[in-house]
């Protein structure tokens, strides 16, 4: 998949790229694990999340874990709500 022109992946172009399932991304998409745009009932996901998470396992040699990014996306969400009340 040539991202050049491109601004966002299918959730099936994602999964094809990630070889897996696009069930798989739906579910890290509902559990906010995964960067998606939502328009109603389609989502989207940005070539840049897809490039960072590459850019990221390729400079830290590590696995990127989309739980540990749930995590720490509900932990500054609770902050947020918690620090502006």
């Amino acid at each position: 998949m040539n991202n050049i022109d491109r601004t966002f992946y299918t959730v099936s172009e994602a999964a094809a790229l990630l070889r897996v399932d696009p069930a798989t991304i739906y579910r890290a998409i509902r559990d906010d694990a995964f960067p998606a745009v939502r328009l109603r009932n389609r989502c989207v996901i940005p070539v840049a999340a897809i490039d960072a998470m590459i850019e990221q396992a390729s400079q830290t040699g590590t696995c990127v874990d989309v739980a540990e990014i749930a995590r720490e996306r509900r932990m500054a969400r609770e902050f947020r709500v918690l620090s502006s009340g």
